[in-house]
């Protein structure tokens, strides 16, 4: 059978070219001197000892290019090849062999002879393939190349290792070129060999008359030391030259009856048989019939030793006919031929006694293995897997598409399947474009999400026939594209060693023979009656032979009733992790096909998919196979036990049947080391494919005896044979199934990437320690074709007595594959010794082995295939009983979840891998004789080591072993698990010590600490953990349950660090933890903190420690800390030049403002806080005495206390006098004014200048209400409106307006709800812009209204200014009103209050505004005559009336003075006689009044 060699498909190649010459550019239109290729060729040649095995392939696509592999058998396959490109196409006539030219030579150890289809030959100098690079050339000294086109046509050639180049020419001649030895001049480079010896060295200068026939074929070999050349004629002629003296040894006319007629196509010649001294030649003939056909002919040469070599030819002769499917390649050994067919491999042993029988054996190609997995060995192969696996999951329909998929892409991707050019050119069909350097680099997984992602964009991922029809579709073009890219080119046979390989198209396999059970289960029904053969040597009675024959022969009916298939999905539900469907469910599900057909689901699809009149032909065709079936097999078993008489002698022939499918046991002594080399690759896949064929017929019995006890009814059979049937041979098959299915899955399943940081950890347990070990170990993990067998071989070791089959110094032969499978099976299954074993102990062995090197999904494949096998067997409550067995099992699984959830996953699969793990520990620690199960894994497992001994208490052992759970959950940074185990731990501390103080047992005694270190270490470990959890609330319970103090406090810090840091330390002053007598703790950690951070830091610690005191009822500490915070900020801003000052000083404001709210809260009596300097004391006393209020001024002269002690405390109204201050200073800050508050009581007046120049009025007009009084409230509110007048003076707007913002200031005592901000800027802009002097007036009038009441004198104040500084402004309506509005209620006249029409008049006067004052005059003049009747009698009152006569007399000069100095004459005169008229008739109306009131 073939084995392909994994890893000879992905070969990167280094181009090598060979240089053009201009003779050979010239001749490029000459004729064709050679025969060009007809199809791909390739061939091999074994050099040295141990062999070096030079491999050489020609595609017909690439004919100028020659591919060149070096492959050694105590090395890897090598991943590096040579491509030499020649100028011209190549002819097949190429020789590669030994440098026998440069003997001494180590640089060139190989000679290469290639001759082109124009006739140009090449002799080129060969190193080893590693020693050429990119971009390598071929030395001048190392090329040898010459033109022949003048002696053509060439027929055939063949060279020497020396470098001589024999060519057959058409005229029958022979011409001999020592191209590696003379030069083209010298004499005797060329020699002719022709029947005329003595003409030999007149080459070219006459011309002769044909003699022979022309050559057809020529071969050169070494006898006994000399080099001779075999040529065939085209006339039937056979000739041997001697190529040392040129001269003939032999010639004989072919005359053989089998081949009359027939024409001499190919000669092979092989090595001399040293015994018999015979030279084994092969003669390929053609017969010229209607059907051609071939035959090759085996002749014998018997060569005699003397002076000279005497050749006889052979009498006998043996004749092997070729079929119609054709040959490839022949190669010819001293005792054997090879032909190399289209369909197989056929051996012919040679010359045989018997001449009319063949003694041949047959191999198959990889082809009809990659077809049998892929389902394409029948049109029908696929469609039944997709027909039993509705039927299996007739009830679960969703399982089917990931079943499918799983089956489909499990083999793609198998060793010897998976091939990358055709799996490359398959995608390339989807469009799925790759380079070929990255699809190479892609491992196993990555290979599986494309394909799989290819298959769900073609399909419909929820509809099982869309999925399986792609599937269908992809599978059969991979295998179209796995012929065309890895067909078969030629063989590679080494005579001395018995090896056989094939070299294909893109790969290069191996030929083993093989096994007897092998055989069997492929052998026809009319072959099982030879047992022996077989190696079923123990049934050596005949009625025992022939009811096993009978017996296998109604195994085969089963097994082809139910087809491929089925062993494909019972190996899919068997290897799964999590296993989709038990494989009992299956057998029995199988037996109700073989019963009762499909399922009706089956029927449905067939009317949906072929129609209802084919679907009803299709199940009558399958009813009617069925039922010949089932009474096919009723007749086979009746005759069955007819012939044995009772069931219990064919249940003893199949039980002794079934003891040839148990792996054998090899005891072996191993101390050197297994590489990883061509020969372990042989190995594995070798392995597979026998694990495969016992797998497979382990199950066919398995599925027979199961048939067996459901038709037992039927066929007689007895309820002690039905038990035999169930409790001792379903046993031992299952038993059997999982041996050969652990040994297939570790041949078959690729190994996982290394993980990162796992990655030095694996190389020093390989010790592996180069770089280029490092770079090759990296390579192969994860890669389709290195599997975890590879790993296992890193711990076999080899015999050093006998040369094992493990490392052998060449490939192994055909036979020798067989012993390393033994080998390599018997140290798998039954470990190194096949000393007694439970299944659990070698499954954890092997589990170990897997862990250590980080193939952790393999792991949990390994121990599910061995958790649900010994579930078949139910002795999972004897295993707890007894050694702790199950324990161990659920331990290493626990090691395995835990290890693939720090590995990569996320999510949701990372969770349930973690709650896996868990129950997995806590159930290993659960159960009975864990501690001695555990404790004795060896410590260099690659796992923590668990440090205890298995002579503890049961608590005290799983105290122990939830702490080292603990710390691997820690150690892989997965907290939730390390704190479910940690609280699992705590409850077994106290029973724990109580059973140790029990046993008094002081030797034993696991603990050296008390309980209440324990307990305090792990409740450290659960808040640890829940910090990391985020689950505050569970940290804080484990703090406040630690029984350690100081463990305690050093936590509780821990504590409000990390929720500092993590953005939650609001969760303190929320209410959700329960300060139990360790708030003040809390409060100290949160101060000394919060002195020691940056106060522009977020959180802020100050508004915490406020927000927390707030929620205690602390209202002076909460006050003090925001105090504290604003006093800081200021502080440090100003120290390092803060750049957006508003910024700070609106965080300012909120400290503040809180600190003033804080204190509302409290009575006003303690409404104080503590200074800054002695803050301290905050800790040690809540309420303070009542007399700290007491001030200096207040203070009586005679106390003995220090003033300065009374001043330091800050009260409520200190507080709201720095809020007010610095409100006004964030003002000037917003306007980009800079003032400083200096802490002082008394705000300066400058501070109002320079509000009121950055508009901001409110604020000036509360900075002046704050802190002045009486008088100097007057002046000042006279001074802000007099700057507030000249800002309405249109001629001076511009220049008054220093420092003018346009937003609207309305600001006073403000509180913000956002952060100190460091970056950014507030909003400038406001809805109430003023852009001009019009809105001034506005203002001026609002404020004017709002705060004339603190001083009448506002509306002079503001009309003098205005006046004053623009004698012609218009004063507003509203200004004027304010004066005529200001008289008394029981006054006439101008009188009134301070700003009265009488102060009005007398500032028109005063300022030249005579025509105003004269109407204001006239106005109130006008309004005392025109008084109504019913106010006459207050007219007539006794001082009554009141005009500002001294003014008015000040108006009239003033008016003189105009007239008389000519300015205005005529307005001043019309002023003048409006004046005087009125003041005339006022004087009458009051004389009037006067008379009246005097009467």
């Amino acid at each position: 059978m073939e084995v392909p060699i994994l890893g000879s498909d992905s070969v990167k190649w280094t181009e090598l070219p060979i240089p053009s010459s201009s003779a050979a550019t010239a001749d490029a239109d000459i004729p064709t001197t050679c025969t060009p290729l007809s199809h791909d060729c390739a061939s091999s040649v074994a050099i040295g000892d141990p062999p070096t095995y030079l491999i050489w392939r020609i595609h017909k696509l690439l004919p100028r290019t020659l591919e060149l592999l070096e492959l050694c058998a105590n090395k890897e396959f090598p991943k590096l090849g040579l491509r030499i490109a020649f100028p011209e196409a190549l002819s097949p006539l190429v020789f590669l062999c030994k440098n026998e030219i440069d003997i001494a030579s180590r640089s060139h150890p190989y000679l290469l002879c290639a001759l082109t289809v124009s006739g140009v030959a090449y002799l080129v100098r060969l190193g080893t393939i590693s020693s050429y690079a990119s971009r390598s050339v071929i030395r001048p000294e190392d090329l040898i190349e010459f033109n022949l086109h003048g002696y053509g046509p060439i027929t055939s050639a063949a060279a020497t290792p020396s470098g001589c180049l024999v060519i057959g020419r058409n005229d029958g001649s022979l011409a001999c070129f020592q191209l590696g030895t003379l030069d083209s001049t010298a004499p005797g480079f060329v020699q002719e060999l022709r029947d005329d010896p003595g003409i030999g060295s007149l080459w070219g200068f006459m011309s002769r008359g044909r003699m022979v026939g022309a050559v057809q074929d020529l071969a050169i070999s070494m006898v006994h030391g000399k080099p001779l050349v075999f040529v065939i004629h085209t006339d039937g002629v056979l000739r041997v030259w001697d190529l040392s003296f040129h001269i003939r040894l032999f010639t004989h006319k072919i005359n053989s009856p089998t081949v009359a007629g027939a024409t001499l196509v190919r000669l092979w010649v092989g090595q001399v048989d040293n015994d018999s001294s015979i030279i084994p030649l092969a003669i390929l003939y053609r017969h010229n019939l209607e059907i051609n056909s071939e035959t090759i002919c085996v002749y014998g040469l018997r060569c005699n030793l003397g002076d000279r070599i005497v050749l006889l030819l052979e009498p006998s002769e043996q004749s092997i006919p070729m079929e119609e499917d054709g040959w490839v390649d022949v190669k010819l050994t001293s005792n054997k031929i090879c032909i190399l067919k289209n369909n197989g491999l056929v051996l012919h042993k040679l010359l045989h006694l018997n001449v009319n029988t063949v003694d041949a054996v047959c191999y198959a190609l990889q082809e009809e293995f990659v077809a049998d997995q892929l389902f394409q060995s029948s049109e029908h192969s696929s469609d039944d897997l997709f027909l039993i696996t509705h039927s299996v999951f007739s009830s679960s329909k969703e399982h089917i598409p990931p079943v499918v998929s799983s089956i489909f892409l499990r083999r793609l991707l198998l060793p010897g399947i998976h091939h990358n050019a055709a799996l490359r050119a398959t995608l390339l069909d989807y469009n799925r474009h790759w380079s070929e350097s990255d699809f190479q680099s892609l491992t196993a997984d990555g290979l599986k999400k494309e394909i799989l992602s290819l298959i769900e964009h073609e399909g419909l991922t929820d509809n099982s026939t869309s999925i399986f029809c792609c599937w269908k579709n992809f599978s059969a073009r991979y295998f179209q594209n796995w012929c065309k890219s890895n067909a078969p080119c030629g063989l590679l046979v080494d005579s001395s060693t018995g090896t056989v390989g094939l070299i294909r198209k893109n790969s290069v396999s191996l030929f083993r023979s093989v096994e007897d059970i092998e055989r069997l289960n492929d052998g026809s029904s009319d072959e099982l009656g030879n047992f022996p053969s077989f190696g079923l040597d123990s049934f050596d009675e005949a009625l025992d032979c022939e009811l096993l024959t009978e017996m296998l022969r109604c195994v085969i009916n089963v097994s082809q009733q139910l087809g491929k298939p089925s062993s494909a999905i019972f190996y899919e539900a068997l290897i799964s992790a999590p296993p989709v469907i038990l494989s009992e469910e299956i057998i029995q599900r199988l037996l109700k096909i073989l019963e009762t057909g499909y399922s009706s689901t089956v029927a449905m699809l067939h009317v949906s998919d072929l129609g209802p009149d084919v679907a009803w032909e299709k199940s009558l065709a399958d009813h009617k196979n069925l039922r010949k079936f089932s009474i096919d097999m009723l007749l086979s078993l009746h005759a069955l036990h007819e012939k044995s008489g009772t069931w219990s002698r064919i249940l003893s022939v199949i039980e002794n049947y079934l003891k040839y499918l148990i792996p054998h046991k090899v005891i072996q002594k191993f101390d050197a080391e297994v590489a990883l080399d061509v020969n372990a690759s042989i190995l594995v896949q070798a392995t597979s494919q026998v694990a495969k064929v016992m797998f497979e017929s382990a199950l066919d019995i398995l599925l027979f005896l199961s048939y067996l006890v459901s038709i037992s009814g039927q066929i007689n059979m007895l309820q002690d044979d039905i038990s035999k049937i169930q409790l001792d041979l379903v046993p031992m098959v299952q038993e059997i199934i999982y041996e050969w299915i652990l040994l297939h899955f570790f041949a078959t399943t690729p190994s996982e990437s290394a993980a990162i940081e796992d990655f030095s950890s694996q190389l020093s347990l390989l010790q592996i320690d180069s770089n280029a070990g490092r770079t090759s170990w990296n390579e192969k993990l994860g890669k389709c074709e290195f599997t975890l067998a590879f790993i296992f071989l890193l711990n076999v070791r080899s015999s050093s007595t006998n040369q094992s089959h493990l490392t052998p110094r060449s490939i192994p032969n055909v036979q020798d594959v067989s012993n390393s499978i033994r080998e390599f099976a018997s140290w798998t299954i039954w470990g190194q010794n096949g000393d007694s074993f439970t299944i659990l102990s070698r499954a954890a062995d092997l589990a170990l082995i897997l862990l250590r090197h980080g193939q952790y999904d393999a792991v949990e494949h390994l121990l599910t295939i061995v958790e649900a096998h010994l579930q078949k067997e139910k002795t999972s409550h004897g295993i707890q009983d007894t050694d702790g067995g199950w324990c161990l099992l659920h331990h290493l699984f626990g090691c395995c979840f835990l290890a693939q959830a720090h590995r990569g996953l996320n999510g949701i699969l990372k969770e349930r891998k973690v709650h896996e793990a868990v129950r997995c520990f806590f159930r290993a620690a659960s159960g009975k004789g864990s501690a001695q199960a555990l404790g004795s894994l060896p410590q260099e497992a690659g796992l923590p080591h668990l440090g205890i001994d298995g002579n503890v208490s049961a608590a005290a052992w799983r105290l122990h072993y939830y702490q080292w759970a603990m710390q691997i959950f820690e150690q892989y940074n997965i907290s939730e698990g390390a704190c479910q185990f940690a609280l699992a731990a705590l409850e077994q501390v106290e029973e724990a010590y109580s059973a140790n103080n029990e046993s008094h047992d002081s030797d034993s005694d696991p603990f050296n600490e008390s309980i209440s270190t324990i307990k305090g270490r792990l409740w450290a470990h659960v808040c640890k953990f829940t910090l990391d959890l985020n689950l505050y609330y569970d940290a804080y319970c484990a703090i406040i349950s630690n029984p350690d103090e100081e463990s305690k406090y050093i936590w509780l810090r821990r504590l409000i660090i990390v929720l500092y840091e993590r953005g939650a330390i609001k969760i303190l002053c929320g209410g959700q933890l329960p300060f139990i007598g360790l708030a003040e703790k809390v409060e100290q950690e949160l101060a000394w903190k919060a002195e020691r951070s940056d106060i522009l830091a977020k959180p802020n610690l100050y508004k915490l420690l406020y927000a927390f005191e707030m929620h205690q009822h602390n209202w002076r500490k909460a006050a003090s800390y925001m105090y504290l915070y604003s006093a800081r900020l200021r502080t440090e801003t100003s120290l390092k030049g803060y750049q957006q000052l508003w910024r700070a000083l609106k965080e300012i404001l909120n400290g503040l403002s809180a600190a003033i709210n804080a204190l509302h809260l409290v009575h006003p009596a303690y409404a104080w806080i503590d200074p800054l300097l002695d803050r301290n004391a905050l800790h040690n006393e809540q309420y303070p005495s009542k007399k700290a209020r007491i001030t200096i001024e207040d203070q009586p002269a005679s106390t003995d206390v220090h003033p300065q002690t009374w001043k330091s405390y800050i009260d409520i109204e200190k507080i709201e006098n720095e809020f007010v201050l610095t409100s006004a200073e964030y003002l000037l800050s917003l306007a980009h004014v800079k003032w400083t508050n200096t802490g002082t009581q008394k705000a300066p007046l400058e501070l109002v200048d320079l509000l009121i120049q950055t508009n901001s009025y409110d604020m000036a007009f509360t900075i002046l209400l704050r802190f002045l009084k009486g008088s100097e409230l007057k002046r000042g509110l006279e001074r802000v409106f007099s700057a507030m007048s000249l800002k309405c003076c249109p001629h001076i707007v511009d220049s008054s307006r220093v420092g003018d913002d346009p937003r609207e200031q309305g600001l006073l005592l403000t509180s913000s709800k956002d952060e100190v901000i460091v970056h950014g800027s507030p909003n400038m802009c406001s809805a109430n812009q003023q852009s001009n002097g019009i809105s001034h007036w506005g203002t001026l009038e609002l404020y004017l209204d709002r705060y004339k009441v603190f001083n009448a004198r506002l509306p002079l104040i503001v009309a003098e200014t205005l006046l004053r500084t623009d004698s012609q402004i218009e004063l507003p309506l509203w200004l004027v009103k304010l004066f005529k509005d200001g008289r008394r209620g029981k006054t006439l006249g101008m009188t009134g209050q301070e700003s009265n029409p009488a102060l009005l008049f007398q500032l028109y006067v005063d300022y030249g505004r005579y025509r105003e004052a004269t109407n204001l005059l006239l106005e109130y003049i006008g309004s005392f005559a025109s008084m109504r009747p019913s106010n006459l009698m207050n007219r007539k009152r006794p001082f009554g009336v009141w005009f500002p006569y001294t003014t008015i007399q000040r108006l009239w000069c003033q008016l003189e003075e105009m007239i008389n100095s000519g300015h205005m004459v005529d307005q001043c005169k019309q002023l003048k006689d409006l004046l005087h008229g009125a003041l005339l008739r006022h004087l009458q109306l009051v004389k009037a009044d006067s008379e009246d009131a005097l009467s």
